[in-house]
Order: structure tokens, then C-alpha cells, then sequence
């Protein structure tokens, strides 16, 4: 499986709402941790140039490990 995708930020704008920023989940990556539409995530902000997102109300692993990239 890719360890890494590629997005780009993108924005909504309108004349009566603040401008709202979007980013979407590649579909393998969704599919690959078991990520469900409509799923409560929160944005965990590491660093200027890093996020996490934490997924609060997360199914327990199916039995498959996967090692962290970070220790």
C-alpha cells in the first residue's frame, strides 16, 4: 500500500460565509484504516508544517499490525 498521498487544500468561498477550507481522504487510505463517511476526526496541530488527525471513536484493529512511522 502507498504510504504517502498527495492532496491539495482546496477553498470554498461566499458572499455571506467566512471562506471554508477543505481537504479530502484519498479513498485507499480511507479503505486501508477502515474510515467510515460521516466518522467524528479531530486535527491535532504538531507544527507549522505538521498535523494528526485522532480519530476519537476508532474501531479496534482487525487483528493487523501496522508499525508507526513515527516512535
Amino acid at each position: 500500500m502507498q504510504a504517502e498521498y498527495s492532496i491539495k487544500v482546496q477553498v470554498i468561498r461566499s458572499k455571506t460565509q467566512a471562506p471554508r477550507f477543505y481537504v479530502n481522504f484519498p479513498l485507499a487510505l480511507a479503505a486501508a484504516i477502515g474510515l467510515e463517511a460521516g466518522e467524528e476526526v479531530e486535527w491535532e496541530l504538531l507544527d507549522r508544517g505538521e498535523l494528526h488527525l485522532v480519530r476519537p471513536h476508532a474501531p479496534a484493529p482487525s487483528g493487523h499490525h501496522h508499525s508507526s512511522r513515527r516512535s
